[in-house]
């Protein structure tokens, strides 16, 4: 296995009421560490606090802490204190923010940034959301971000209503009206966000879910540099959040920072008399394809191919024209935030096992368009991959949003290859999965093995973990390892002719006895049965020796159609030992 592992990792010298209970023991991750030889010494750790993967709660929400995303500036300059509050779907924005403000704080002549950041399923816990209600009680500015759960959006509704007069800023990106419509930017508000007459209101008011995200994505390409020329104040504000957005969707620790400074200095009271200078955001593709190795990210699935075809690292079976084509459906946010060692390890897997890959990416919530534009080749209309595999663990259209089954069932009709759906836990950390008696998060399961299901999605595994501490994702490499290998296996079974490929049919047969073979209440399972068989056999599959009818089938399976219980042995062809079959 070619997957790259991961060290033991520890905390920073923290106080103790800042960690969870989950991370207040002395131990590391075992699942995705390297094993230890026999001889081998132990060695200390820098840091009295390590992570435990201990069982922790019943699932239903999860153990981590706001405190692991609390920084708190020493401010021995005694400048002003700008405190930020957040609250995300997924921790990928944790890291990048985070080293956004320490860079901030050590750097900054005009101010100190606190910041606290919360995950939206945490607030299911009343004292995490008892605490987020006493940090916003002297906050600054709040940030919000695909808010799309509805009991939880209201909450954070609930939360941030009672102080929105009072913060200095309120930016609230895609997530449901009610959260979007706390968003206070000067004189900027989205407050009759559905109901104005104007374009940019109505925009929002036509499109919801992955439409409205999108129509974000169109509106941050051009409407800053429109609203740039206007003279109103009003027009400033909404070019300043349209702004705002490209930070956000930018995600790096250099956006971020700018990000913070243009926001503090325009709309906090104590730094208004200061000039404080910000870069303008640097913009990434909203859509196209990316590779950890390659130079840059690619909008021509050509391009790519090229380099792809040119690389020295690829040894000559990857650059084989047979070899299978595997196309992987990333979100662009673990990109350009840094948190991609997930979609790097299946990457990295992928080519070891000898399989070409195209991973593709999109800025917004649908992916159906990315699909077809990236996938299917636009002359012969036929797909360029064998198989795909989401890595995002969301519906192709809709993501976490208002999903669109019909498009997404469009879209992959189109592309008419096996299409996995595998899960990054994102409610969860790997020690609280592990661990936890009911397995995923029920809203995980609904968001991440339903709503897939939907689109034609298949085989929802588990392929990463999340770090309680960073927030980061790290790949869990058996699971990554079996992935890899069950998108490769279903690739070749699409190249297959129909001729060449083995179908098994299993028929209900309990209590396990002759007379209960294909039993089923007012249904004729046999017939049924033949029917199925003689639809293959037209379409190309190999099915010899199909007798003339239904009946002579029930007469070739069980040898007796009116075989009664405790009668002679079935017509068996095979018999597995249980044990030779256990994981």
């Amino acid at each position: 296995m070619a997957s790259l592992v991961s060290s033991p990792f520890t905390l920073p010298s923290l106080k103790q009421d800042q960690l969870s209970s989950l991370a207040q023991k002395h131990y590391f991750l075992h699942s995705f560490l390297p094993k230890k030889s026999t001889n081998q010494t132990t060695t200390t750790t820098t840091s009295k606090y390590s992570i435990k993967c201990a069982a922790v709660g019943n699932g239903l929400f999860t153990q981590t802490t706001q405190e692991v995303r609390r920084i708190v500036p020493e401010n021995k300059d005694n400048l002003p204190t700008v405190k930020i509050v957040y609250v995300v779907l997924e921790a990928q924005y944790q890291s990048s923010l985070t080293a956004a403000v320490q860079s901030l704080n050590k750097t900054s002549k005009f101010a100190s940034f606190e910041v606290v950041g919360y995950l939206v399923e945490e607030l299911r816990d009343k004292e995490a959301y008892k605490t987020l209600c006493e940090d916003l009680k002297d906050a600054n500015i709040f940030i919000g971000s695909l808010i799309f759960v509805e009991e939880l959006a209201l909450k954070v509704k609930a939360a941030v209503e009672k102080e929105r007069d009072r913060l200095d800023a309120v930016l609230v990106f895609p997530s449901m009206p009610e959260v979007m419509r706390l968003n206070k930017l000067g004189s900027f508000s989205m407050s009759q966000l559905g109901q104005s007459k104007s374009p940019f209101f109505q925009l929002f008011k036509k499109k919801q879910g992955a439409g409205f995200a999108d129509s974000m994505l169109k509106l941050v390409r051009t409407l800053p540099k429109v609203l740039k020329y206007l003279p109103s104040d009003k027009a400033q504000d909404a070019r300043l959040y349209i702004l705002s957005l490209q930070f956000w969707l930018g995600g790096s620790p250099d956006n971020l920072q700018n990000f913070l400074k243009m926001i503090s200095g325009s709309y906090v009271p104590a730094l208004k008399s200061q000039k404080i200078e910000y870069s303008d955001p640097v913009l990434f593709l909203d859509v196209g394809i990316w590779h950890p190795l390659a130079p840059c990210m690619y909008d021509d699935v050509k391009e790519y191919l090229n380099w792809y075809g040119t690389r020295k690292d690829a040894n000559e079976k990857l650059k084989s024209p047979d070899a299978p084509v595997i196309g992987l459906v990333l979100q662009r946010s673990h990109i350009v935030t840094g948190d991609d060692g997930h979609y790097v390890a299946v990457i990295m897997e992928l080519e070891a096992k000898g399989a070409k890959v195209i991973p593709i990416f999109a800025g917004g919530l649908d992916f159906s368009g990315p699909v077809e534009k990236l996938l299917i080749d636009p002359v012969t209309k036929k797909s360029m991959v064998n198989s795909v595999i989401s890595l995002t663990g969301f519906a192709l259209v809709g993501g976490p949003a208002r999903q669109d089954h019909p498009r997404a069932i469009e879209a992959l009709t189109k592309l008419d290859v096996p299409y996995l759906v595998a899960l990054p836990l994102v409610f969860q950390t790997t020690g609280e999965w592990l661990n936890s008696t009911l397995g995923l998060h029920p809203i995980q399961v609904a968001l991440q093995v339903a709503l897939p299901e939907l689109d034609g999605g298949m085989e929802p595994i588990v392929f990463s973990g999340r770090d309680p501490r960073t927030g980061k994702s790290h790949a869990l490499h058996k699971r990554v390892e079996q992935l890899c290998t069950r998108a490769i296996r279903w690739g070749e079974l699409k190249r297959k002719s129909k001729a060449e490929k083995k179908l098994a049919i299993t028929v209900f047969s309990f209590p396990p006895d002759k007379g209960n073979v294909g039993t089923a209440a007012y249904l004729n399972v046999f017939s049924s049965i033949y029917s199925v068989l003689n639809d293959l056999k037209r379409d190309g599959y190999n099915v010899e020796g199909l007798p003339e009818t239904s009946e002579a089938l029930i007469e070739e399976v069980i040898h007796d159609k009116e075989a009664q219980f405790s009668s002679p042995n079935l017509n068996v062809a095979y018999k597995w030992v249980s044990e030779s079959i256990k994981a």
